[in-house]
């Protein structure tokens, strides 16, 4: 978490995680720029490296040696990161228009999202081809393909359509790995046909008559079919049809023509040119707009054409970086001057290369070698992160002071000075009240009084025959997107209604946000509540008030009343269990060490990813399908953890109880970074609690063992189920969306040991 640690003066919104902002990533990390928080926000977690694809797709590099963990790096560069889909842009407002969450504000934006396949432009290619832009999904269709050409019995005809540096090296490695796959499984790897188009007259069209002929010979070599001056013109199912009406049969089509500009693009009023490419200067500034930038693919020079090139991207890292600095300190931008010529090395499927600059080529074995070190290298930059302490803290030498106006200044000095507390520590009203304005609690009759008509408290209803259910949760933020975690925070809250079976009716908030300009701290409140009033009103819960206050950490809670039949009839209580009785857990466990280790940089992305869409899940059809299945007690996992919330439940039922350690549903990479020793600073008080264990050294050696003691946020629902309702009710469990829904042990009788917990191994 990087939230609270200095006040947010500018805020630089990275969009997309190209070449060019994960060096901008890097730059940042080791030369911050006090007051500039950087956000980036990309629909992928781990972003590829184009230069390695190949070898990747020839099986040469595991997944993660061909990807940069975005979630890591902006974690290391002290950046926030929005998983998210942006849809647009409002230039006049200075907003991000997204898919699923609240617009998000900018003072710089620099867009880095590559390019578009240009299917559309080819009747059939959308609904027939696989298109390898943008690169970054290309990945599950390419091994949905390979799936396929594994079950497929017989001869395989796969054409690929663009005959480029990517369409050759592309072919090469395919057919490299196919065959190699074909031999594994005891088949013939001549049935493989492989056909390549090019629209051009001949081959590699950008590279020397040398580079061409080389490539020429390969392909001969490997029994490509070459088709030269063969544009494609249709696609249909199974087959295509060129220019000049010539048909080929196909299995599987593979599409590597020049792409386009994202389709989003058009609406922004930016000046794009023919291909849908954002027009920008040789500072990377876009042409129509003073605050952004662009570059890689995406951008289009207007000084100077740039072939749709990997190095461009990644040498225009630095000069982004520098002026989009420049930019927020108001100093002159500086040029970028690309390169006349560049060192091109392709491959050709096996641990080859040639290597293409200008009029020179060669080529070996020693060519790929060095290629491969070369890659190794740059990602290395990425993956290879020092521990959080060794990043530098000093800014860059030339770069001084954010230029603020005048009530900026008064704004920012005040929230380094001495605060207040007591009231003085308040939020101010007008800042509140603009961020709650842009939000929409959920309006119920039974709430007299309420934010819709605020008053020194809320009034609400208690319907006859109805008692009240009350609780009260609140945490400090773990990640760095206030959206997300105000989500987050509402399903934790949210869970102890669910787990007594209860109907979730107001709820009153209680925030805490760090000082800092107006504009931010409002931004903050509004993406925050934002999220937090969407799962509140998902859950028919509504926001009836709360209280603000600042704090060095962003932190939320909320006090949730609910709704319950006075008679206690349909109550899930923790002191219900009966012998014979089995334990369902609705969500996989391990949040605890996950987010230990991601701020230690030892978790990979898509564990943080997974994890949270696990915390993003209410628990509200969870309980409905428990209660429907006969439930004798319920209760929700979170901060004691899974034994911790056991031995709570067998206490109040007088009952022991087995736990199936193997059984344990478990969150992608838990245990690798439990085993690590990475664990959550709430463990070694849970640990106290190891005495409730039967057979506890044995059961040490079991990856799943430390998970018993790590502490959940917003965690499942844990619940004992009559032992002939189990298999229906996790069968339920998971046709609701709780994947990982699983039956963990069972109840036992009292017996005559102290310790009322056994460990299945």
């Amino acid at each position: 978490m990087h939230a609270g640690e200095q006040t947010a003066l500018r805020d630089i919104v990275l969009v997309g995680g190209g070449h060019s902002h994960v060096v901008v990533l890097r730059r940042f990390a080791m030369c911050p720029l006090p007051g500039v928080r950087l956000t980036v926000i990309c629909t992928d977690t781990h972003t590829p490296y184009s230069g390695m694809l190949p070898g990747y797709i020839a099986g040469h590099y595991r997944y993660d040696e061909v990807h940069i963990d975005l979630r890591r790096l902006a974690e290391f560069a002290g950046a926030r990161y929005f998983r998210e889909q942006v849809l647009g842009l409002d230039r006049e407002q200075r907003k991000l228009l997204c898919a699923h969450r609240p617009p998000l504000a900018y003072d710089r934006l620099s867009i880095n999202i590559g390019s578009m396949p240009a299917v559309n432009q080819v009747e059939g290619a959308a609904e027939h081809a696989i298109p390898v832009k943008p690169i970054r999904r290309f990945n599950e269709r390419w091994l949905a393909l390979l799936e396929r050409v594994r079950q497929h019995a017989g001869v395989t005809t796969i054409a690929v359509v663009g005959a480029g540096a990517g369409g050759v090296e592309l072919t090469l490695a395919m057919q490299y790995r196919l065959r190699k796959e074909l031999r594994l499984l005891g088949r013939d790897p001549d049935e493989l046909r492989f056909h390549l188009f090019s629209a051009a007259r001949e081959i590699l069209p950008t590279h020397n008559v040398r580079v061409r002929r080389a490539f020429e010979q390969v392909l001969v070599e490997r029994a490509v079919v070459v088709h030269c001056d063969a544009e494609v013109r249709a696609v249909g199912s199974g087959h295509l049809r060129t220019a000049r009406g010539e048909m080929l049969a196909a299995d599987e089509i593979v599409w590597v023509t020049q792409a386009g500009g994202a389709p989003w693009l058009r609406d922004t009023g930016l000046a794009l040119d023919g291909s849908g490419f954002i027009q920008v200067h040789d500072s990377l500034q876009t042409v129509s707009d003073p605050l952004i930038f662009a570059a890689g693919d995406c951008a289009a020079m207007v000084d100077q054409p740039l072939e749709k090139a990997g190095v461009f991207a990644v040498r225009q890292g630095r000069p982004l970086a520098d002026n989009l600095r420049r930019s927020v300190l108001e100093q002159p931008l500086r040029a970028y001057h690309p390169q006349a010529r560049w060192l091109a090395l392709i491959s050709t499927g096996d641990r080859y290369a040639v290597a293409s600059r200008g009029a020179l080529h060669t080529a070996g074995t020693w060519v790929w070698r060095w290629k491969d070190w070369i890659d190794r290298r740059f990602m290395a930059r990425f993956n290879d992160l020092p521990a959080p302490a060794v990043a530098m803290t000093k800014p860059e030498r030339g770069h001084g002071a954010v230029p603020l106006d005048a009530a900026e200044s008064t704004q920012a000095i005040s929230a380094i000075a001495m605060r207040c507390g007591g009231c003085g520590a308040k939020v101010g009203a007008t800042v509140l009240s603009r961020a709650l304005a842009a939000v929409h609690p959920l309006e119920r009759d039974d709430v007299l009084i309420g934010l819709h008509a605020p008053d020194d408290a809320a009034v609400v209803r208690v319907p006859p025959g109805k008692a009240m259910v009350h609780t009260v949760d609140f945490f400090r933020a773990f990640i760095d997107d206030p959206w997300q975690f105000g989500r987050i925070a509402a399903n934790h809250a949210l869970g102890d209604i669910f787990a007594m079976g209860a109907e979730a009716q107001s709820a009153t908030a209680i925030a805490t946000v760090p000082p800092g300009l107006e504009s931010k701290v409002e931004e903050t409140l509004f993406q925050m509540m934002s999220g937090a009033i969407e799962v509140l009103n998902e859950a028919g819960c509504a926001l009836v008030g709360g209280h603000s206050g600042e704090g060095s950490e962003l932190a939320l809670g909320f006090a949730i009343n609910g709704l319950i039949d006075e008679s206690l009839a349909g109550v899930m209580c923790k002191g219900g269990m009966r012998p014979g009785d089995q334990l369902i857990l609705s969500k996989p466990i391990g949040t605890g060490t996950l987010f230990a280790a991601h701020a230690r940089l030892q978790a990979k992305g898509r564990w943080i990813d997974a994890a949270l869409l696990s915390m993003d899940q209410s628990s509200q059809l969870a309980a409905s399908c428990l209660r429907e299945h006969a439930a004798t007690a319920c209760t929700d996992l979170t901060g004691f953890g899974l034994l911790g919330h056991l031995v709570e439940m067998t206490r109040a039922s007088g009952v022991d109880a087995e736990i199936d350690l193997a059984a344990l549903p478990v969150l992608d990479g838990a245990a690798e970074t439990s085993a690590a020793g990475i664990l959550s600073s709430l463990q070694p008080a849970n640990v106290r609690l190891r005495r409730a264990l039967r057979d506890q050294e044995l059961a040490r050696v079991h990856p799943n063992y430390a998970l018993l003691f790590d502490p959940q946020t917003a965690g499942g629902l844990l619940a004992s189920v009559p032992a002939g309702r189990a298999t229906a009710c996790i069968e339920a469990l998971r046709s609701l969306g709780y994947a990982k829904a699983a039956c963990i042990g069972r109840v036992l009788p009292t017996g005559d040991e102290l310790a009322p917990i056994r460990l299945k191994l």
